[in-house]
C-alpha cells in the first residue's frame, strides 16, 4: 500500500492512532497477568495454554484480512480498534466463567492482530526513499510514549486511586474506541482496498523462518517474563506497570536509534546484535535466583525485563527486509500479514510447552529453550544476504 501523496493530517490521524492504541495496550498487558492470577487461580500450565486461544487470531489473522478484501486499508484498522474495545469491555465487566473470559479474550486479540501488520504497512507508505527504519522507529517511539502513558495510569491508579480491573479495562475500551474512530476519519481517496491475500512465495522462504523465530522468541517476553515477575517474585500489577514505564520510558530514545542502525548498518547486524543480547537475556531470567539472593535476582530480571521489551522493536527490521526483497510493493502487506499468521502458530505452539515445560522441569528450562532459539537466531542472522527483488 502506498499513499501517493503524504497528507500530514492524516498522518497526525494515523500517529494518534497509534498512541491510543499502545496506550490501551499498555494498560491490558499491565493488569492481564495479576487479572488472571487473582480472578481464576491459574495454575503455571493453565497460563501456558491460554496463550493458545489469545494467540489463535494472530495465526488466523491472514484468512480473516483476506475476507475483508473488500475494506480499504484504513477501514480494516479501524475494525480492527472496535474489535479491541469490545473485547476488552467484556473481559473486563462480563467475565462470569474462565471460559466466557477466554470468548472476550479471543475477540480482544483478533482485533489487536489484524492491526499488527497495517502499523508497519501503513508506517512505511508515509516514510521517504532508503528511510523506512527511521520512520518506524518514530512510530515505536511514539508507541513507547504511549506504553509509558499506560503503565503509568495503571500504577498511579492502583497505588493511589483504588483502580481495580474493571475500571482499568473500561479505559481499555473507550482508548480503542476513540482510536477507531481517528482511523476512519483518514480521507477515504487517500488510501486503496487493502487487497490482503495469502502470499506463500518460495521467494520469502527466508522472511518466513525469520518470522517463525519471532514467533517463538517472542512468546517469552510477553506470557512468561511477566508470569516469572508475578509468580516467581510474587510482585503486585505496580511493579509490573513500573516495569514497562521503565522501558517505554528508556524506548522513546532507543527505537528511534534502532530505527537509524537499520537503515545505515542493515538489518543482518540488527539481528545478530539482537540475538548476541537476547542470549544474555534468557540466561538471566534462567539462573538469577539460583546465583544471587532474591533482591538482586529481582534487579537482574527486571533488567532483562526491560530490555527484553526493548529488542521486541527490531521486529521492524523484519518489516523492512520484507520491503527490500518484494517482488512487487503490493506484495508487502500480505506477506507481512501472512507472517502474522506464521510466527503465532510458532508462539501457540511454545507457549503450551513451554507451559508443560514450566510444570515439570521448573521455570528456568523455560529460559534455557529461550537461549537456544537466541543461538538460532544468531545463526540465520550471520547467514542472511539481502538481495533486492524486482
Amino acid at each position: 500500500m502506498t499513499f501517493a501523496k503524504i497528507d500530514y493530517r492524516d498522518y497526525a490521524r494515523f500517529l494518534a492512532a497509534v498512541f491510543l492504541f499502545g496506550f490501551g495496550t499498555a494498560i491490558i498487558n499491565s493488569v492481564l497477568n495479576n487479572f488472571l492470577n487473582e480472578t481464576f487461580a491459574m495454575s503455571d500450565f493453565a497460563r501456558g495454554f491460554l496463550e493458545f486461544p489469545r494467540e489463535l487470531p494472530g495465526f488466523l489473522v491472514a484468512f480473516v484480512s483476506a475476507a475483508f478484501f473488500f475494506l480499504s486499508v484504513k477501514n480494516l484498522a479501524s475494525l480492527s480498534h472496535l474489535l479491541a474495545a469490545i473485547g476488552v469491555f467484556l473481559i473486563g465487566h462480563f467475565s462470569s466463567n474462565y471460559e466466557i473470559m477466554l470468548l472476550w479474550l479471543f475477540i480482544y486479540s483478533m482485533g489487536q492482530h489484524i492491526f499488527l501488520p497495517l502499523i508497519s504497512s501503513i508506517g512505511m507508505s508515509f516514510a521517504k526513499d532508503g528511510h523506512d527504519g527511521k520512520k518506524l522507529g518514530q512510530i515505536n517511539a511514539l508507541n513507547n510514549i504511549a506504553t509509558i502513558a499506560g503503565s503509568t495510569a495503571i500504577f498511579v491508579g492502583f497505588r493511589f486511586f483504588d483502580f481495580n480491573f474493571g475500571k482499568s479495562f473500561t479505559i481499555a475500551a473507550a482508548v480503542f474506541f476513540v482510536s477507531s474512530l481517528f482511523l476512519i476519519s483518514i480521507k477515504k481517496e487517500r488510501t486503496v482496498k487493502a487487497k490482503t491475500k495469502l502470499i506463500f512465495r518460495k521467494e520469502y522462504s527466508f522472511y518466513y523462518w525469520l518470522c517463525i523465530l519471532y514467533g517463538t522468541r517472542k512468546q517469552l517476553f510477553l506470557t512468561f517474563a511477566p508470569w516469572v515477575v508475578v509468580t516467581i517474585f510474587r510482585k503486585d500489577t505496580a511493579i509490573v506497570a513500573e516495569l514497562m514505564t521503565i522501558g517505554g520510558i528508556i524506548g522513546i530514545g532507543f527505537n528511534p536509534i534502532l530505527g537509524r542502525v537499520v537503515d545505515k548498518f542493515g538489518e543482518r547486524f540488527t539481528f545478530i546484535c539482537e540475538a548476541l543480547l537476547l542470549v544474555f537475556v534468557c540466561l538471566g531470567y534462567a539462573f538469577s535466583l539460583a546465583l544471587f539472593s532474591e533482591n538482586i535476582a529481582f534487579i537482574i530480571v527486571s533488567a532483562c525485563f526491560i530490555a527484553d521489551q526493548l529488542l521486541m522493536s527490531v521486529n521492524m527490521a523484519r518489516a523492512t527486509y520484507m520491503k527490500k526483497i518484494a517482488l512487487a510493493p503490493e506484495d508487502i502487506t500480505g506477506t507481512l500479514t501472512m507472517g502474522v499468521t506464521i510466527d503465532h502458530f510458532f508462539s501457540i505452539v511454545i507457549a503450551i510447552v513451554s507451559g508443560f515445560v514450566w510444570t515439570k522441569l521448573g521455570y528456568q528450562y523455560v529460559f534455557i529453550i529461550g537461549a537456544f532459539i537466541a543461538f538460532l537466531n544468531l545463526f540465520s542472522a550471520i547467514i542472511m544476504r539481502i538481495t533486492k527483488k524486482g
